[in-house]
């Protein structure tokens, strides 16, 4: 179990390593460096497969493709996700990283928000105060700015519907994986394409791209191993509750390194978020704890 810890923090700090490792690839862009990333990172989510034994999977999900609404949904499935890891990489670039961790804050509770709406979940004492807290640090930002930044309702309005529509679809997360990035791979080989000239004028003038782009293919598909090593070989619970790392790496991230602002005011904003975050966490580690004592 400790080494699925020390994987699952790892994952984290290396996710949140990438926050500031594409500020080294400027002149591209983020819609270039997400393309690259998706192209980069199939091979090595294909060693991952092959390391879990998960080809009988893949090839299993994709006699379903051969289904229109299966086709259609994962489609929706993978345009979600793409979304998503543009965001990731987008945002650091143009001084949205603070937004973006907010978002990951959020996350979890707006998950357990989504599991009372449309799974009728119910909601512990600790979730209730939770989300309540939450809400008066959104409803804060509101009276602040006069309104939420986009970037954060990307993340939480966008990541739920895709974990509702993997769910809905009953496929395992390494296949599920395997077919989001497949699907994306036109999208990213389309904009690699367009964006071929300026491309290749940016290795010119930067030769350091030629070393740093492949660079970011590993440092994306090493985290993303480690971070599915660790989803196996620890329970749920804990799993769960080490997520919340990461959008604590990446608020300091973009802080600290990339220098991006926080006004006073807005410290009003993220403290009830993090308090909400820090009752979910000692909730489930309480959960996490009984678990261990029962087993």
């Amino acid at each position: 179990m400790n080494h699925g810890i020390v994987l699952s923090v790892g994952a984290s700090a290396l996710f949140a390593g990438m926050y500031f490792y594409v500020t080294l690839l400027r002149p591209f862009d983020g819609d270039i460096i997400f393309s690259w990333r998706v192209l980069l990172g199939l091979p090595a989510l294909a060693v991952v497969v092959q390391r879990a034994r998960g080809w009988g999977e893949i090839r299993a999900v994709g006699r379903r493709m051969g289904e229109p609404r299966f086709l259609a949904l994962s489609l929706l499935s993978a345009a979600l996700l793409g979304v998503q890891l543009w965001l990731f990489v987008w945002a650091p670039l143009h001084g949205k990283g603070l937004d973006v961790s907010m978002g990951y804050f959020l996350l979890p509770l707006m998950m357990v928000v989504a599991g009372r709406l449309f799974y009728h979940e119910r909601l512990s004492r600790p979730q209730s105060w939770a989300v309540g807290l939450a809400v008066l640090g959104v409803a804060h930002e509101f009276l602040r700015v006069g309104g939420m930044s986009w970037a954060t309702a990307v993340v939480i309005l966008g990541y739920p519907p895709y974990f509702m529509l993997r769910r809905h679809l009953r496929v395992g997360s390494l296949a599920a994986l395997w077919y989001d990035m497949v699907l994306l791979l036109p999208a990213a080989l389309l904009i690699l394409q367009a964006q071929g000239q300026e491309a290749a004028r940016a290795f010119l003038e930067h030769p350091r791209l030629l070393l740093l782009i492949p660079l970011l293919g590993l440092l994306s598909s090493v985290s993303l191993a480690m971070c599915l090593a660790a989803s196996r070989m620890l329970p749920l619970s804990l799993f769960g509750l080490l997520s919340y790392v990461e959008p604590v790496l990446l608020f300091w991230v973009a802080f600290l390194v990339l220098g991006e602002p926080v006004a006073p005011s807005q410290w009003l904003s993220y403290v009830p978020i993090w308090m909400a975050v820090l009752v979910v966490a000692a909730e489930g580690m309480k959960k996490w704890r009984a678990e261990a004592r029962h087993s």
